[in-house]
């Protein structure tokens, strides 16, 4: 019984580390990212990126989806993981070797004979983060989030620190190829130290074929969206050069920072509830709706804070250089939108093992957001960034309605969720417009910025939480920690 209590309590210090870790994890990448960002010039953030944008759909291939299916999974066996291993480190070498050999082609494709030496270097992460999967997945398993937490801080902390150490001496570009590389060094590292695990060695006939199967399914799927996703950074790469991809990339990496964040950080933690209670829809429809409404209550202001106050928000996170981000920072802010909307819906999907649904709604995906950013090229940085946003602002809908047929989750219950925080978000957007109309205009930025956004998120807490009477909800969602990370335990033991 002592020991059950102590479990409880681990896991509920763990879930809200996981969610302080969050906080600080994208604290330290804005904080980065404004350091480097008046380090380095746009060509350097274009030239890294023109590679990532690449070698990124490799980087869905170094696990085969088998992490995510090992946590899915409701037991797996000592000789399973070993085995999902030792395929992880195979697949990772090959992928290394791959992109050793595409290093010419990328070359030829962009014309920037430079990235050839950068391809080669990046290629040595495929091995670094094969190592790690299988045990960053089996810390899942356990529900150890403290300590996910703590590798999740600890190596970002650790690749800024070497990223911005090269910056100052000098090394240009350089510096963001040694950040892509040590992060998943030092997390494969610091993941081994936690796990404590040796695997052993790889089995056959351990039941690996529906891992395979669904593992695969994952995978493709992750592979069509991050391509579909970055199309954009390929075409501009390509057709605009080093210094507009640049620019292009930080207004759409500072973009994503919130969301991404908060979607990793909310659906690490609720992905691995939904799988354990998949057969329980009430107890499912529940979990999900709460996660679902946190992460769009957090979002939305921040989505309506990028489109209005975009030029304060370049200039202070980036600085002056960056001035011709500002207007594609402003396009691409409804994509904020956009994805706290639509990527959440995956966790429901893929804990019910519906990964064919899923694959089947991102060969949709892809084709629409291509075709925008193809559309908005001639038009430069500015056209992609409407194009991507109008693609993805037009597929919500549609998105929602197939997700949702046939679940425990109505379209109903999605539409309540969703149209709260939106209200909430315009009457809050519309007192921060008219303070900076009326109070703020004459300010300097930083000055500026702060006070529309206390306007804002104030606003909209307050019509939130009592016009809509969401108060109760919210208070729900808190106590309901403590009660969740107890069910982790049990459904764990």
């Amino acid at each position: 019984m002592k020991e059950m209590t102590n479990l409880k309590e681990r896991a509920i210090r763990g879930g809200l580390a996981k969610v302080c870790a969050q906080v600080a994890n994208l604290l330290l990448r804005v904080g980065s990212l404004m350091v480097l960002a008046r380090l380095l010039d746009p060509v350097d953030f274009g030239l890294v990126g023109m590679v990532t944008a690449v070698t990124g759909v490799l980087g869905f291939l170094r696990e085969f989806g088998l992490s995510t299916a090992s946590v899915q999974r409701a037991t797996i066996s000592e000789e399973q993981m070993s085995t999902l291993f030792w395929i992880n480190v195979v697949v990772g070498a090959l992928l290394g070797l791959v992109a050793l050999g595409v290093a010419p082609f990328v070359v030829a494709f962009y014309h920037e004979p430079r990235l050839f030496m950068v391809t080669l270097a990046l290629a040595t992460g495929f091995v670094f983060n094969a190592v790690g999967v299988q045990h960053n997945a089996l810390l899942q398993r356990r529900l150890r989030f403290t300590a996910l937490a703590f590798i999740e801080i600890a190596s970002l902390f650790a690749s800024s620190v070497v990223s911005v150490v090269m910056a100052l001496r000098g090394w240009g570009y350089w510096a963001l190829v040694a950040w892509s590389v040590a992060l998943p060094l030092a997390s494969t590292v610091f993941t081994w130290i936690a796990a404590r695990w040796i695997p052993g060695r790889p089995r056959r006939g351990t039941g690996m074929k529906s891992m395979m199967r669904f593992g695969g399914t994952v995978t493709l799927n992750s592979m069509v969206v991050y391509t579909a996703y970055n199309v954009d950074k390929i075409l501009l790469g390509r057709f605009w050069g080093a210094e507009i991809t640049g620019i292009y990339g930080r207004a759409y990496q500072l973009i994503n920072l919130p969301t991404e964040n908060l979607n990793l950080s909310v659906g690490a933690v609720t992905f691995p509830i939904l799988s354990r209670v998949q057969h329980d829809p009430q107890k499912l429809r529940g979990y999900f709706l709460k996660a679902y409404a946190l992460v769009l209550s957090v979002t939305i202001p921040v989505a309506i804070a990028c489109a209005l106050f975009a030029n304060d928000l370049i200039l202070v996170m980036l600085g002056p250089k960056w001035t011709d981000a500002v207007p594609v920072f402003r396009l691409l802010a409804p994509t904020i939108l956009a994805f706290a909307i639509i990527n959440p819906t995956g966790w429901l999907l893929v804990s019910l093992g519906m990964v064919g649904r899923s694959l089947k709604v991102a060969m949709v995906i892809a084709p629409l957001v291509v075709t925008g950013c193809v559309l908005g090229l001639p038009y430069g940085p500015q056209g992609v960034a409407f194009g991507f946003s109008a693609a993805m602002i037009v597929w919500i809908v549609p998105h929602l309605l197939w997700v949702f047929h046939g679940t425990v989750v109505s379209y109903r219950d999605v539409l309540t969720v969703v149209s709260r925080p939106v209200l909430s978000g315009l009457a809050g957007g519309s007192a921060a417009a008219l303070f900076t109309l009326f109070v703020a205009a004459s300010l300097p930025p930083f000055i500026r910025l702060v006070l529309n956004c206390t306007v804002l998120f104030s606003v909209y807490a307050w019509i939130l939480l009592f016009v809509m009477a969401q108060k109760p909800f919210y208070l729900d969602i808190l106590r309901g920690l403590k009660t969740r990370s107890q069910e982790q335990v049990l459904a764990s033991v």
